[in-house]
């Protein structure tokens, strides 16, 4: 049996899954947890892998190895290749500003969105270098290379001390604001723009079954990817699927052969692990929305379900628009959440509940819908994350969404998604291995649209109340 590693470098923790080659059966795994904060020293990432590595039982009798992670990090390098400061994460909202300010330097977000199919928010790697630039000036001078956190723990495996040998793929590059999805180039002018005038060394981009060199042990390395499409990969995703992760934030994204370039920066016009493009809409809403209202109504999760499954749809006129902590998908984030066409005969807990399924289901349709609008086909929805384990959910997410809705058994689908990446590279071919993905159950329903419509006249509402400064 041929074995493989597939690492998951999140936010939280690092997770080794252990594969068959041909299969994708999960031999063994370990993890080990990440510190807390929104900068953190790269050498933890290290020492984490070394010891989910080590809970795995080791990676000294696997194959090949390829690294997934957490999306738009920044870490600078010297020209030794040493860590210039504590890197910044995807998370960490200091940039802002200066988000702002690239946005308007370049000529608005139309401008961005054209270029490189993303207009930069706080999370994108372009602004922490701005942000850099204009406040660690000397920090700026010293970085010789910038790369994100799946590259630096992929060259980090090979041993090697150069950093001319740091490698990535197109679907972490695509998050990084200075690199164009729809063609595969970076953008030096906009790397520049960012950095003030410097521009540092970027990784060389690898096509999706190209291979990154090898570990220390002689182990084939994958390209590695960012932690969406390192997803996409381990659930099998194809042309026409869209993935819904609801865990504390709402993230869709759909597999297309289509770019994005969304003027309005709701879809981000990220590349997927296997040659394709992977729009992606992030929502700040997600799973946390259920767990408020159940709390509010004095419920376990259970109990939730089945009063939301009690109530019809429509929840008898009642509408929740589930911007309780602002939200990203539309921009606004001093909105609040609402519940709207209250009266003295619906106000009882069943229909309370159902709101807020059906409220978050139609914030997550309202992504969809903007993914469509970039040219990409959405024919089926594969839920995950903890919000897809709500039985309301999964019963009333293919009225609401107008489509089937199938639940994936729960497993770590980014690492599995790097082992697969780093079986295709050990195979030599062409496509990556046909490896299954169990489904724990495939959910359709009679589509909804009233309940879209009502939830439509109630976010414009919200809409229209931000624009008045009410």
């Amino acid at each position: 049996m041929a074995l493989v590693a597939g690492v998951d470098s999140s936010t939280q923790s690092c997770k080794v899954v252990i594969c068959d080659a041909h299969t994708g059966e999960v031999v063994r795994s370990g993890s080990a947890p990440h510190p807390a904060g929104t900068e953190v020293d790269p050498a933890r990432w290290w020492a984490a892998l070394a010891d989910a590595s080590t809970a795995a039982g080791g990676l000294d009798d696997v194959e090949a190895v390829a690294v997934g992670a957490q999306q738009h990090g920044m870490v600078c390098l010297d020209t030794a290749g040493n860590v210039v400061r504590d890197a910044l994460l995807w998370n960490d909202t200091r940039s802002g500003a200066a988000a702002d300010a690239l946005v308007d330097e370049l000529g608005g977000p139309g401008e961005w969105a054209e270029r490189i199919g993303v207009v930069p928010v706080a999370s994108i790697t372009a602004t922490k270098l701005r942000w850099l630039a204009d406040h660690e000036p000397k920090n700026a001078d010293a970085t010789a290379a910038v790369c994100l956190p799946h590259d630096w723990l992929t060259w980090r495996l090979t041993g090697s001390t150069d950093v001319a040998d740091i490698r990535t793929d197109r679907s972490d590059a695509s998050g990084t604001g200075y690199f164009a999805a729809a063609d595969g180039t970076y953008q030096p002018d906009l790397l520049r723009l960012a950095m003030r005038g410097r521009q540092p060394a970027v990784p060389t981009v690898l096509g999706p079954n190209d291979s990154a060199g090898r570990t220390t042990a002689g182990a084939v390395l994958g390209a590695g990817a960012g932690d969406n499409a390192a997803a996409a990969l381990g659930l099998g995703v194809g042309r026409g699927d869209c993935v819904v992760s609801l865990g504390t934030s709402g993230v869709v994204s759909a597999v297309g052969d289509a770019a994005a370039h969304d003027p309005e920066g709701l879809v981000a016009g990220f590349a997927d692990a296997t040659g394709r493009q992977l729009p992606l809409v992030c929502t700040l809403n997600g799973a946390p929305v259920l767990a408020a209202v159940a709390t509010m109504l004095g419920v376990d999760f259970d109990e939730f379900d089945r009063l939301a499954l009690s109530a019809p749809a429509g929840s008898e006129g009642l509408v929740l628009v589930p911007y309780f902590d602002g939200e990203r998908s539309p921009n606004l984030p001093d909105a609040a959440g609402a519940l709207h066409g209250v009266t003295t005969r619906n106000l009882v807990p069943a229909n309370v509940a159902r709101a807020a399924v059906e409220g978050l289901l139609a914030s997550i349709q309202f992504c969809i819908g903007a993914i469509s609008r970039q040219g990409v086909d959405v024919e089926r929805v594969i839920m995950v994350g903890g919000g897809a384990r709500s039985e309301a959910v999964r019963r009333i997410a293919p009225a609401i969404l107008g489509m089937p809705v199938h639940v994936p058994a729960p497993g770590e689908y980014v690492a599995r998604g790097a082992a697969r990446q780093a079986a295709w590279v050990l195979s030599g071919s062409d496509a990556p291995p046909p490896w299954e993905v169990d489904v724990t159950a495939s959910f359709t329903a009679e589509p909804t649209p009233a309940v879209l419509e009502r939830y439509s006249a109630a976010q414009s509402l919200t809409l229209g109340q931000r624009a008045s400064g009410a």
